[in-house]
């Protein structure tokens, strides 16, 4: 089975026609979106996406399988997911999945181990990198925007990212 990885939740529905309205962290994910996985009782189901249609901050998205809100009110609640390797084709080169960047140490320019990247949060649209202080446990989480001009090296091969020191931040 391919890895699949989260790429919204289906929160409600829009109309009668079984539209999901779709929460969603990547729209150049969503707007490409051709076939999804959900759960449902414990099995993969696979569903066509028919359209894309973005309405304020959410998805609205019509599977070719779902015709009325009755077919979609079992899997409000829900995650959809899609193979982890068509997600990597719609990245850029200077963009990364969430779950590749979790797990990462990083370094300042001087190669000092700052901590591990434990999340990635969203804020106003910005990602923001949390580092765990491997030198410090009990300090709180280091907060760096993930901004090329703040982390200019992630590799992900040498499972590392360097950030730039800016005074107030490390």
């Amino acid at each position: 089975m391919k890895e699949i990885i989260s790429v919204g939740k289906i929160l409600n529905f829009h109309g009668i026609l079984g539209i999901a309205k779709v929460g969603y962290s990547n729209i150049d994910v969503i707007k490409n979106l051709k076939k999804v996985f959900m759960m449902q009782n414990g099995n993969q189901e696979t569903f066509s996406v028919q359209n894309v249609k973005f309405h304020k901050n959410f998805a609205l998205v019509k599977f070719k399988e779902i015709n009325s809100i009755d077919e979609l009110l079992p899997y409000k609640g829900q995650n959809i997911y899609i193979a982890k390797d068509e997600a990597e084709k719609s990245l850029g080169d200077d963009e990364f999945l969430i779950e590749d960047l979790i797990g990462l140490n990083a370094f300042d320019n001087n190669d000092e181990l700052i901590g591990e990247i434990v999340d990635v949060r969203t804020s106003n649209g910005n990602d923001i990198l949390c580092i765990k202080n491997m030198n410090d446990k009990d300090a709180a989480e280091i907060l760096i925007p993930f901004a090329k001009e703040l982390v200019p090296v992630v590799d992900l091969h040498k499972k590392m990212v360097i950030i730039k020191p800016i005074e107030g931040l490390l």
